[in-house]
């Protein structure tokens, strides 16, 4: 079968349903983490906003380290479609919990969340990391896409948030009403997303064509998603041949070592300030009970723009050696917080807030985007899921030293 995507036939689709897969990809975390102050209303001795993150990201972790070792095994389109069903009905379990007890907290309620919370981990596993290591033998811009479209999710969950916080602030249970609203929203834009990813991607032109590139270079993952393309594999015997010419998940490791510690450094600073930090700890202002939901917003937002100035290439940083000391650097914002939060205002958390997820968008575009390229189809597509393994690492390391924010603070 002829394949037409060699000249861009279909780019423009591919583009908008990877952001929208993005934006799937975390809808239904970042929906929990934006009504944090409803959780903190109905479980206000449980600290929601650090132990949910807590939660999820060990499952997460264990999860994407499977994977990511079996990467080569495994049937990339069941992954992804089992990761994004189990975000639509973790969703819908969190609003048959909520309406089963009536909004009432309490203990058992609260081990529900968590669990839902951990579920959240699991499906963000198979889809983030089976994403990117998808894309990543495709153009940039699909890669840029979809993880612009993973900020977007922050941003419009933390506007809507915002939004549904006036609309009901008045009204009897306002938070619930709209906690329920947002998970019944978050529910019906995961199923949205597996009808995209199950009849609409696989099936454009472009993807298609990167697919067959990748399963003529020795790729196995990419079988199911060409034929539900309407396409054949290569031949078993080229597949073999090229297949034992890929480089090891070993030696990508260590070809590429610097970035997975940048990787690892972005998200273990932007974790153990967001959403815990920001959420619990930076004291109280004139904005009262709109503050924390102000920052988060803030965070969101920016992470949003600095995942699209790499767009601009003359702005995109290539260097491995200027990622890894704008990383580090990124570390003097500890400090700077910790002043701020106890002598500053809010103007100036407001200001570092946003420039927390400015330069963690656009350091993770930068990564993810610059580290593939020179790579076969199914290199790029292992060390896609490595760096969303180290990725994955670093949030973890940094929700976890979110809690040392607590020392002194008799806990």
């Amino acid at each position: 079968m002829a394949i037409h995507g060699e000249n861009g036939e279909g780019k423009l689709t591919a583009m908008v349903v990877c952001w929208l897969l993005g934006n799937g990809c975390l809808f239904s975390w970042n929906s929990m983490l934006t009504i944090v102050d409803y959780f903190g209303f109905v479980f206000p001795n449980y600290h929601p906003s650090r132990v949910l993150t807590l939660v999820y990201q060990p499952f997460a972790t264990v999860t994407l380290a499977v994977l990511a070792y079996n990467e080569a095994k495994i049937n990339t389109r069941r992954r992804i479609l089992h990761g994004y069903l189990l975000f639509f009905v973790s969703s819908l379990l969190i609003l048959v919990l909520d309406l089963a007890t009536s909004g009432r907290g309490g203990i058992g309620t609260y081990i529900g969340i968590c669990m839902v919370s951990a579920a959240f981990g699991v499906a963000d596993a198979h889809v983030q990391g089976g994403m990117i290591g998808d894309l990543s033998f495709m153009c940039p811009e699909f890669l840029q896409s979809f993880l612009a479209g993973s900020a977007a999710s922050g941003a419009l969950t933390s506007d809507l948030r915002l939004i549904t916080k006036a609309a009901f602030e008045n009204s009897k249970n306002g938070l619930r009403k709209g906690a329920l609203l947002f998970f019944g929203i978050s529910a019906f834009f995961e199923l949205l997303c597996v009808l995209l990813y199950a009849y609409i991607f696989p099936k454009l032109p472009i993807v298609k064509y990167y697919r067959a590139k990748a399963a003529s270079e020795g790729s196995k993952t990419v079988s199911a998603d060409l034929a539900a393309g309407g396409m054949k594999t290569v031949l078993p015997d080229i597949e073999q041949a090229a297949q034992e010419e890929r480089l090891s998940n070993k030696q990508l490791i260590l070809q590429n070592m610097d970035y997975a510690i940048t990787v690892f450094l972005i998200y273990v600073l932007t974790l153990s300030i967001f959403p815990g930090f920001l959420s619990e700890d930076t004291g109280k202002h004139s904005l009262g009970s709109w503050y924390a939901l102000v920052l988060i917003d803030m965070y969101n937002v920016w992470d949003l723009i600095g995942r699209y100035i790499p767009v601009i290439e003359c702005l995109k940083l290539k260097s491995r050696k200027g990622l890894v000391i704008a990383s580090l650097s990124r570390f003097l914002l500890i400090p700077c917080f910790y002043f701020t939060a106890k002598y500053g205002d809010q103007g100036w958390m407001i200001l570092l807030t946003s420039f927390l997820g400015l330069t963690n968008g656009y350091l993770t575009v930068c990564v993810l985007t610059v580290a593939p390229e020179g790579y076969k189809g199914p290199e790029q597509n292992a060390l896609g899921n490595l760096l969303v393994f180290f990725l994955g690492i670093g949030i973890f390391a940094g929700v976890t030293s979110d809690w040392l924010w607590l020392i002194g603070k008799g806990w």
